[in-house]
């Protein structure tokens, strides 16, 4: 079995995202990709009308799944939740979902609808008028990596970018959770997205762990995650 990996909003070069996850998983017998979305380009960015969205993400998952003839644990990362959730539905390569801290939409769902009614999180930088989002750079390690060591943390800062407002308003085309086995991993110190919520979505997956992480485990403490997605990929993860 494959782990293919889609990371989350606001942020590109997805190989770097995991590039720690590629050894423990490589010693538990699991080979890795991670996948690069079109919603998430490195600066400078286009202009919000000309870019992808959150469908054509999943579009491009989609494709890339395609290509593959193993089986595939499809695994997504905070705002990756809702990519992967529309590119596996009907999918008969991928045998199983992982949500990492992570939403877990319903059809008729969006990331944006999840915070309706809150004012979002001060490291959020929104454009409008430009129709576009990013964040806030001297907020983003105290709020997603208080847990990771200075060489991530910089990576990190050097790998934000900017991203349509449009891929934050689509719900899911289809749900591939309701058809495929499904681990929910909630990071349990994340500051950005806090546990209460992780722990409300992941009560739509088959099978839920927690990690005492931050909002990035794949950084911070990729060994603790290689062993989740190792015991998912199992005969018991089922």
């Amino acid at each position: 079995m494959k782990v293919v990996f889609v990371h989350g909003a606001l942020v590109f070069d997805g190989a770097w995202w995991w590039h720690r996850m590629s050894e423990p998983l490589a010693g538990l017998g699991l080979g890795t990709m991670a996948l690069e979305i079109p919603s998430c380009v490195a600066p400078p960015v286009a202009p919000a009308e000309s870019m992808g969205d959150m469908h054509a993400d999943a579009d491009a998952v989609r494709a890339a799944l395609d290509e593959e003839d193993e089986q595939i644990m499809l695994v997504g990362h905070s705002y990756g939740g809702m990519v992967i959730t529309d590119a596996a539905a009907g999918h008969e390569n991928v045998e199983h979902l992982v949500y990492v801290t992570s939403v877990m939409p319903e059809l008729g769902e969006t990331l944006a609808g999840f915070g309706a009614g809150r004012e979002p999180g001060p490291w959020m930088d929104p454009n409008p008028e430009e129709g576009m989002m990013g964040l806030k750079a001297e907020l983003m390690p105290g709020a997603f990596m208080q847990d990771c060591d200075e060489e991530a943390v910089a990576g990190a800062l050097r790998r934000l970018t900017r991203q349509p407002l449009a891929a934050f308003g689509q719900s899911p085309r289809a749900v591939a959770w309701q058809e495929k086995p499904s681990t929910y991993v909630v990071c349990a110190e994340d500051r950005a997205t806090p546990a209460q919520a992780q722990r409300e979505f992941a009560g739509r997956a088959d099978r839920v762990v927690e990690l005492p992480t931050g909002h990035h485990p794949m950084l911070s403490h990729p060994e603790r995650l290689a062993l989740v997605l190792a015991e998912a990929a199992g005969p018991d993860g089922r």
